[in-house]
């Protein structure tokens, strides 16, 4: 047997926790095709499909409620800091608040699926006051269905290797090999989807001061904050004449859009990446003098541009 497969089979349960832990910490490496690979020895019966699901379940809660409590305490922050980590940070924050606006706490049973989305769901949990045993609950019942589904599908796969005998004993030799290719694999697609993603939108951006210039001259200029509600807790302000539409609005009434002037979209996602997106949307659709806030509302408000305050009927 390969000592690498040896190793595993002698501390997998232990290994499953902490890989588990780690990456709903915001470290971004794949658990699954981890979870997979215990699925399938599950299947010969040299690991419990119960205790797998077990430590599963323990490594991820325990995450899950360290982010929870930090995202009571730090809201926003905290669930910017984690954007910043995941491979996933172009979406991750919008996405996530879309789940929790229109599915509530239920959005926890989902989010677990979704790349990008099962760490930040804990802390957008705690930014909205979540009571805590809601809390568990419905994210161990997400967790457990995450981890069934994917142990499962290494199950069937180890059934179906138990009947040719001879495929079965090609992935005992090389299966470790294979893992760390997929691994790899994941990393480099990931790593140059987002560097081409970012390489797209650098030039586009405009700069605070370049902006404020413009509303100095009375420039007019065409402004949509695209943050998302729960973002206005923390600070209830906005840019001056900035009109609040959240992503499907702006595509759903881009028709409106002024061809005549510049139109600037900000959000406070990390390297502007939910205005860099929709920017590059409407681009398509013909508008084409738009362009992401450098660095969104944060760092307006950093340099101390003029704010306002957002009518609560708008927000």
């Amino acid at each position: 047997m390969p000592v690498a497969l040896n190793f595993f089979l002698k501390y997998g349960y232990w290994i499953l926790f902490l890989w588990v832990m780690v990456e709903q910490l915001g470290v971004p490496i794949p658990s699954a095709p981890l979870l997979l690979t215990a699925g399938t020895l599950t299947s010969t019966h040299k690991m419990n499909l119960p205790l797998v699901l077990l430590a599963i379940l323990a490594g991820s809660l325990i995450s899950d409620s360290a982010w929870y409590l930090m995202g009571k305490r730090y809201g926003g922050a905290v669930v910017k800091l984690l954007c910043r980590l995941s491979m996933e940070s172009n979406t991750c924050v919008r996405r996530t608040e879309d789940y929790f606006a229109k599915q509530g706490v239920k959005a926890l049973i989902v989010a677990k699926f979704l790349p990008g989305l099962g760490t930040v769901a804990a802390p957008i949990a705690g930014q909205t006051g979540m009571k805590y045993k809601l809390f568990a609950v419905y994210d161990a019942i997400g967790i457990m269905l995450w981890g069934l589904s994917l142990t499962l599908g290494g199950r069937f796969f180890g059934d179906v290797l138990k009947h040719h005998p001879n495929a079965f004993a090609w992935v005992t030799r090389f299966g470790f090999a294979l893992f760390v290719v997929l691994l790899m694999s994941f990393f480099v697609w990931r790593f140059f989807r987002q560097r081409a993603f970012l390489k797209e939108i650098r030039m586009a951006r405009v700069a605070p001061g370049e902006l404020k210039q413009m509303l100095d001259r009375g420039q007019p200029v065409y402004i949509v904050d695209l943050r998302h509600p729960l973002d206005y807790l923390p600070d209830p302000r906005t840019l001056p004449g900035a009109i609040l539409l959240s992503p499907d609005k702006l595509v759903e009434h881009c028709a409106e859009i002024p061809r005549d002037r510049d139109v600037v979209l900000f959000c406070t996602c990390p390297s502007e990446a939910t205005a860099a997106k929709m920017a590059l949307t409407i681009r398509r659709l013909g508008v084409y003098r738009v362009r992401p806030l450098l660095g969104g509302f944060d760092e307006w408000k950093r340099l101390g541009y003029p704010l306002v305050a957002i009518e609560p009927t708008a927000a």
